[in-house]
């Protein structure tokens, strides 16, 4: 990828053992393979739209189109930062930072999943550390959202660890089904008493005017 083209490509977010960065292609493909790994329990969705419930090979190729589909999309009113992470080079999962006239608002929300076979090993917290050290040292952040299924207890432990308070419930339709999210907010004060990881940002500055700054 040409960088001098899309400077959000130089970015790279470092953590002890992380490293979140844009994917070129090579680790796009990597990504679309976890992906159709497998990335939760096939018996439950824990995800408000249900991307994962098709076979390997289509989940695979969706979560593709969904990363080059957040760059070909980008706006500085309204965008998505889709980062793929990495322990030792290679890919566990994929961190997203989203919001909407962040220039104004300041305030943006989060997303993730793993592949299965790096889950309970603590990189749920600390990819998401890393993108709120992006949000609010980098970025300069007011808040953060982020939600999840009232039964999905793993995430919501990431955002408790993380100083997140709640902030009421909502109800969606998934597959047919109503299900209960709780949303959950971080504000700059909590997240500077939450902190404990050591987040190094590289390279951010060309890439500002991006995100309207």
């Amino acid at each position: 990828m040409a960088p001098q083209v899309w400077p959000l490509y130089r970015l790279r977010i470092t953590t002890p053992r992380l490293e979140l960065r844009l994917p070129d292609l090579d680790l796009l493909g990597e990504l679309a393979e976890s992906a159709a790994a497998g990335v939760h329990d096939e018996t439950r969705m824990p995800f408000t739209v249900p991307w994962t419930a098709v076979g390997p090979e289509e989940r695979g190729r969706a979560t593709f189109q969904y990363v080059l589909g957040t760059l070909a999309n980008w706006r500085a009113e309204d965008w998505t930062l889709s980062l793929v992470v990495l322990r030792d080079g290679q890919v566990v999962g994929l961190q997203d930072l989203s919001a909407a006239d962040f220039a104004v608002t300041r305030e943006a929300g989060t997303g993730s999943w793993l592949g299965l076979a790096h889950q309970g090993q603590g990189y749920g917290t600390e990819m998401r550390a890393a993108v709120l050290h992006l949000a609010f040292a980098g970025l300069g952040a007011r808040a953060v959202t982020s939600s999840a299924m009232t039964d999905n207890p793993a995430s919501l432990r990431v955002s408790e660890k993380l100083g997140y308070v709640p902030d009421g419930l909502a109800v969606t339709s998934v597959q047919g089904v109503a299900r209960t999210l709780r949303r959950l907010r971080l504000n700059r004060a909590d997240w500077e008493a939450h902190r404990s990881l050591p987040v190094e940002i590289h390279d951010l500055a060309p890439g500002l005017p991006l995100f309207g700054l």
